[in-house]
């Protein structure tokens, strides 16, 4: 995806307004959007996956109509419940990212961003996986909401696909052991609102 450079600057504007608002909220994570900050002034795109020294992801707090349960990939390549997500190969708006990469993953019509505000951030290394090397992720993650069906379809992605009560995932009761810790800060985060 090519831009002009106006409409750069008008997108990473926009990510560094929801950083700042994020940092306000979670004063916690002040450190982590810091570390977002400086990626997104870094001259070699970081919005790129080739960018093997880290790049910015987008991904989704996808959850039921009624907020009661969260849409959760056993992701294919890393083995672990996660949300879904992916990268933003050139697009610097991870909110669109995100939308995006929760439609292809879960086949679902019918999302609806809820803000565009973001909801967590998180910087997690992903290993060496064939031709590619260890790299890190700095996911941005959107509250997305099913208000169509819930009916979903896996993708290639993904080696199985549940809705899972966001009080059990707060609880960290999820089926396999090796689970990602940003999946109970998130729900916990999301019960608190």
């Amino acid at each position: 995806m090519s831009l002009n450079p106006e409409s750069v600057a008008v997108a990473d504007a926009e990510l560094r307004a929801q950083l700042a608002a994020y940092a306000q909220r979670h004063p916690a994570h002040a450190a982590l959007v810091d570390e977002f900050s400086t990626l997104l002034d870094d001259p070699e795109n970081p919005f790129l996956r080739e960018r093997l020294a880290g790049h910015f992801t987008g991904s989704t707090w996808l959850v039921s109509a009624d907020g009661e349960r969260v849409l959760l990939t056993h992701h294919r390549k890393l083995d672990r419940w996660l949300q879904l997500g992916g990268h933003a190969d050139g697009d610097r708006n991870l909110a669109r990212v995100a939308l995006k990469e929760a439609e292809e993953e879960s086949g679902l019509s019918g999302l609806v961003l809820e803000d565009g505000a973001l909801f967590d951030i998180d910087k997690h290394w992903i290993p060496e996986r064939r031709d590619v090397p260890g790299h890190w992720h700095y996911d941005a993650r959107y509250v997305v909401r099913a208000v169509g069906s819930e009916q979903f379809a896996i993708s290639e992605e993904s080696l199985a696909l549940a809705w899972r009560e966001i009080r059990d995932v707060a609880a960290a009761v999820i089926d396999a052991p090796d689970n990602d810790d940003s999946l109970p800060r998130m729900a916990k985060r999301w019960l608190a609102r």
